[in-house]
């Protein structure tokens, strides 16, 4: 029977250093199944450190969630479908040189003058890709508009359909839609920088769903446990990718450790309680003028 050796000083301090995603444990085997996309990047977890601080600038904050949507958004889109496409790629010139004329007093320049002449065939013919696919990218307002440049940036031809939402009693109340009636897309991606509850993601699934849309991507920086759990329960066939887990959630539905209200820290505004969302902003008892 051997006994068990207590780890050394270096090694619990070592084990305590240890890097952990985003600043919060992650386990090694996600229990969400297989189609959840939990990254495991060095890179993004940084990000994900410095999109939590509360130090972090609007500016800052929006220029981060734009570098780590462009990472997430470049897995998520690894199964969209190509065709091939006839493509010319140019090939290399033959040169000739003619001399040009130089003021002598050096007051200005011109350069030396360089012409190009095809010589026999000016490019070739081969067979390249195209993204076949019609994609549909819906940012979840406020916060999900942060996330929409990075990925036109990955997918410049994708339609940008925007749905509105708020919580009222922690259950989600839409108030804006541009879906158009008619579902044109084959793919359409999800954009929520959190997903707490995991309501709010779980009724835009739904709409999409009636839309007519054959498949669903979610999008988003960090997610709840019991949140992905339960949007994943509700609606299986749909694809999340992920940058990191929170095992916790408040009182108010907010994810812990979480990155607070994205919607407020992407614009620089302030916190307007429940009762007062939809007043108008002469009406709250709490304005940008008494913050300033």
């Amino acid at each position: 029977m051997t006994s068990k050796t207590e780890p050394t000083t270096a090694e619990a301090a070592t084990e305590a250093e240890k890097p952990t995603n985003g600043g919060v444990e992650t386990p090694s085997e996600p229990d969400f199944g297989p189609n959840v996309h939990l990254s495991r990047h060095p890179v993004l977890s940084h990000k994900i450190s410095i999109l939590r601080s509360s130090s972090t600038s609007p500016a800052s904050f929006r220029s981060v969630l734009r570098e780590i949507t462009f990472h997430l958004g470049y897995e998520a889109t690894s199964s969209l479908s190509t065709k091939p496409v006839p493509l010319s790629v140019p090939v290399g010139h033959d040169h000739i040189e003619c001399t040009g004329q130089k003021i002598a007093d050096r007051v200005a320049l011109i350069p030396i003058l360089r012409s190009s002449v095809p010589v026999g065939h000016d490019h070739i013919e081969c067979t390249g890709q195209k993204i076949a696919d019609r994609v549909a990218l819906i940012p979840i307002l406020r916060s999900g508009l942060g996330m929409v440049d990075s990925m036109l940036e990955l997918l410049p031809d994708a339609g940008v359909h925007h749905i509105g939402m708020y919580r009222r009693d922690m259950m989600p109340v839409q108030y804006y839609n541009r879906l158009p009636r008619k579902c044109e897309c084959d793919v359409a991606y999800v954009l929520d920088p959190v997903v707490a509850s995991g309501s709010t993601v779980m009724s835009v699934c739904s709409q999409l769903k009636k839309w007519g849309v054959p498949k669903i991507y979610v999008l988003s920086v960090i997610a709840s446990r019991s949140g992905l759990a339960k949007l994943i329960k509700t609606h299986p066939e749909i694809v999340v990718s992920v940058g990191t887990v929170d095992d916790k959630l408040n009182d108010d539905g907010m994810c812990i450790p979480g990155l607070g209200d994205a919607g407020d820290r992407l614009f620089g505004t302030p916190m307007i309680d429940d009762e007062e969302e939809l007043l108008h902003p002469s009406k709250r008892k709490r304005t940008m003028s008494d913050v300033a």
